[in-house]
This record gives structure tokens, C-alpha cells and sequence, in this order.
């Protein structure tokens, strides 16, 4: 707006001094006429002079003279011309133009050669071009000096007139940005409040507009529906922390209660079958209740790891490679992790979300794959944890959009588990002959920030 401003202003500047400098053109124009109507008169006197001369010679002549006859009628188109271009400048009145014509007309050699004639016209005709080049001359002396007097007039006039515009516009286009500016600040002011609110865990949004305008219109949407989608992730985030803990605490109550009654039942059984020998069918007792105690272990184990509270998620990884491949047809595992990687302190769901997600990989290797070879790998890479599981098995087509759109719901959980926590899951091609290798990438930076806005609900401010 304001350079709008500044440019129009400019313009009615230009248009001023174009209507000004327009008037000193018409003057101009009517000097360039005067300059040539006098020059015209000159070559006419010039003429007219000359013509006198061979008119005193023809008559001092015995006999005519060709070369003077041909000067005089060459002086006479010379004269004619000069007539015709003060006719066309106008600025001689019609009596002065009427003798000049005449007289042209009373000198031409071809009408006769008439000396007496000639010499009364030239007698009449010199002093009155000598009378009309005196006015012409005088009329160019006022005109340059009104001329020099307008020009003064105009460059102070168009100094003063250019100096005022210019500082008006100056004015203006600096209170309209101040304007302007303001009101932007005040709208980067109740995003930048919006975003810090956001910041510091107050989920409420700042205000939508109901149409987009500009850049800044734009800019809030986005930072609305961000908003929103970060209150969903949060709410996301809670809800596996309730359900993780939810699965500890069954597998707490499985352990403390179920497990210990089990105990309890199978040591009174063993008393029972060394005071009274029951035979086989006591064997067979005993080992379905060793059984079920086993698949209770494994329920508590998939329910919540203990393995991965006590030693880690390193620790937990390799324990469930080394349950999950100790069967006949399992192929040779080998699991790697580097000092940084194994002494990584991660938020407890972070760390059962990320063991969650490498157990569903190696699990697919297992049942689907028909490797021979299993390797799983975790180390820090910069600001990132990346944990990989590869295999020499058949492999299956990774493109990108495969993960998502293929008919088993494992690759879905393991992204939309990796998107929980940030992290990005990705398949590629094994660097064994055939194969399938899949790599989960932690970034670490942001990892704390995001846990703590999910740690903290009562920050969350409700409409």
C-alpha cells in the first residue's frame, strides 16, 4: 500500500511538470518560427541585394549579357523561395505578405526584361524587408528574454513543487508502513504467542481464520492444524503409555498372584507324591502344570519383558533371538550392539515401543523369510539410534508404499508404531545375495521434548 501511495504521488508529480514544461515547448516552437521566418527574410534581402546589382550592370551594358540573365533569374528562384517559406510561417501580416508576393511576381525574368521596372520594385522592396527584419529581430529579442524569464520562474517553481511532493510522499509512505508494520506485528505477535503456548505444552490452538488473505492467514492455518495433529500424536502417545503399563501391571499381577498359586499347587503336589506315590498319573499332572506355568511366562513375557526392565533393551533383544531361534530349522543368528547403543538410556515407552517393533521384524524374518541367516544390529549414528534386522531369505518387493498398502497388517503396525515415537522404519534390499534388510531410525534431539510434553497433561488446557 504505501509504495502505492509513493507512486502515485510521483506520478501526479510527472504530470505536473509535463503540463508545465508543455507551456515552454509552445514558446520554443514559436522561437524555432521566428528563427526561421528571419533567416527566410535575410536570404530575401540577400536577394533582393544582388538582384540591384546585376540590374546596374545590365543597364550600363551595350548589350544583354547571358550570364547576367541567368544570375538574375537563379536570384529570383532564390527570392521566390525565401517568399514562400515566410508564407508558411504566418508571421508576417497580409499586407506585408502581399507586397512581398508582388514584388516576386514583378521580378521574374521571364515575364520580360524590364529594367526600369525591375529597379522601382527593387527601390520598393528592399527598405520593406529591411523594416519587416527589423520587427522580426525585435520580436525574438522579447520572446528570448520572456523565455529566459520563464525558465527562471519554472526551475524555482519545479524545485519548490518537487521538494513538497517529495517529502509528502516520504511522509506518507513512512507512516503507512509504521501502519501497516504494526498491524503485521500483531498478527506475528498472536502466532509467536500461539506457537510459545504451544511450546511449553498449552495445546490450544491460536485462532483460524475463516478465509486465507495472505501469507500470515496462511502461516496460522498451518500452525492450527499442527496443533491438532500434535494433540492427537500426544493423546496416541498416552494411550500405548496406559496400555504398556496397563500390560505391566497384568503381567505384575500374573507374576505375584497366578504364578505363586501355580508354584504353590506344584510343590504341594511334589510333597503329596513323596509321602504317596500316585504313579504316572502324578507325572502327568505334574508336567501339564509345569507346562502351564511355562506358557504363563511366555503370556507375562509378551505382555510386558521383564528382561527389558532389568538388563535393558539390548539385553531384551538378544533373550528374545535367542528363545526365538533356539527351535530345530531356526537359521544362525548373530545380534551386535556397540557400548553407546547397549548404555542408552531411553523413556520407557520409547524403549518397549522400539523393542515392540524389532520383535515384529525379527518374528517376520522367522515365519515368513525362510532364511538361514539372521543378524541384528544396534549402534548411534550422530543424533540417531538405528537398530536393523537383516536376512538371506526370499525378500519380498519393498517399495515405498508396499509397508502400507499390503494385505498383512505387520509392516502397518510396525510404521504406525515407528510414527508414534517419531522414528522412520524402512526396507530395503539385504546385502547377503538375497534377502530383505529393515532398518528403524530413532532420532535422539527432539526425543526428551516430545516425551515430556506426553509426561505432562496438566498442561494441556481444555475450551
Amino acid at each position: 500500500m504505501a509504495p502505492a501511495a509513493v507512486l502515485c504521488l510521483m506520478t501526479l508529480l510527472l504530470c505536473f511538470l509535463q503540463f508545465t514544461y508543455w507551456d515552454m515547448s509552445v514558446k520554443r516552437q514559436q522561437a524555432k518560427n521566428l528563427k526561421t521566418a528571419f533567416i527566410a527574410l535575410a536570404e530575401a534581402d540577400m536577394a533582393a541585394q544582388r538582384m540591384q546589382g546585376v540590374v546596374g550592370f545590365l543597364a550600363k551594358a551595350t548589350e544583354p549579357d547571358p550570364r547576367a540573365l541567368e544570375q538574375m533569374a537563379n536570384l529570383h528562384r532564390h527570392l521566390e523561395v525565401a517568399v514562400d517559406r515566410l508564407r508558411e510561417s504566418g508571421l508576417l501580416g497580409v499586407s506585408p505578405m502581399s507586397l512581398l508576393q508582388q514584388s516576386v511576381t514583378d521580378l521574374n525574368p521571364e515575364l520580360g526584361l524590364q529594367l526600369e521596372r525591375f529597379d522601382v520594385t527593387l527601390n520598393l522592396l528592399q527598405p520593406h524587408i529591411k523594416k519587416q527584419l527589423g520587427e522580426l529581430n525585435q520580436r525574438r529579442d522579447n520572446l528570448s528574454n520572456v523565455h529566459r524569464e520563464d525558465i527562471d520562474a519554472l526551475v524555482a517553481q519545479t524545485t519548490f513543487v518537487t521538494i513538497i511532493v517529495l517529502g509528502v510522499a516520504i511522509l506518507v509512505g513512512i507512516l503507512l508502513s509504521l501502519a501497516f508494520a504494526r498491524h503485521i506485528l500483531r498478527r506475528i505477535k498472536v502466532l509467536s504467542d500461539g506457537a510459545a503456548r504451544i511450546t511449553a505444552g498449552d495445546f490450544t490452538p491460536p485462532p483460524a481464520p475463516e478465509k486465507v488473505r495472505d501469507e500470515l492467514d496462511g502461516l496460522a492455518v498451518s500452525i492450527n492444524r499442527m496443533t491438532e495433529q500434535l494433540i492427537r500424536v500426544v493423546a496416541a502417545e498416552k494411550l500405548l503409555e496406559g496400555a504398556e503399563e496397563e500390560r505391566r501391571r497384568i503381567a505384575m499381577d500374573i507374576h505375584d498372584q497366578t504364578l505363586a498359586d501355580l508354584s504353590a499347587v506344584r510343590r504341594g503336589l511334589e510333597k503329596l507324591q513323596v509321602d504317596a506315590p500316585c504313579g504316572e498319573a502324578a507325572a502327568a499332572i505334574e508336567a501339564d502344570l509345569q507346562r502351564a506355568m511355562t506358557n504363563l511366562r511366555v503370556v507375562m513375557d509378551n505382555l510386558h519383558p521383564q528382561t527389558l526392565d532389568i538388563l535393558g533393551l539390548s539385553a531384551a533383544i538378544e533373550s528374545f533371538l535367542e528363545k526365538g531361534c533356539e527351535s530345530p530349522g531356526s537359521p544362525a543368528f548373530h545380534f551386535l550392539a556397540n557400548d553407546d547403543a547397549a548404555e542408552l538410556k531411553l523413556p520407557r515407552l520409547t524403549e518397549v515401543t522400539v523393542y515392540r517393533i524389532v520383535v515384529e521384524a525379527i518374528n517376520n524374518v522367522l515365519q515368513h523369510a525362510h532364511a538361514s541367516q539372521l543378524e541384528v544390529g544396534s549402534a548411534l549414528r550422530g543424533e540417531a539410534l538405528v537398530v536393523a534386522v537383516e536376512d538371506n531369505g526370499r525378500g519380498f518387493d519393498h517399495a515405498p508404499q508396499l509397508p502400507t498398502t499390503s494385505g498383512g497388517r505387520g509392516l502397518h503396525n510396525i510404521q504406525e508404531r515407528a510414527r508414534a515415537i517419531g522414528a522412520q522404519a524402512r526396507w530395503r534390499h539385504s546385502r547377503f545375495s538375497s534377502g530383505t534388510r529393515f532398518e528403524l531410525v530413532l532420532p535422539l534431539g527432539s526425543l526428551s521434548d516430545i516425551n515430556e510434553l506426553a509426561a505432562n497433561p496438566d498442561n494441556q488446557t481444555s475450551d
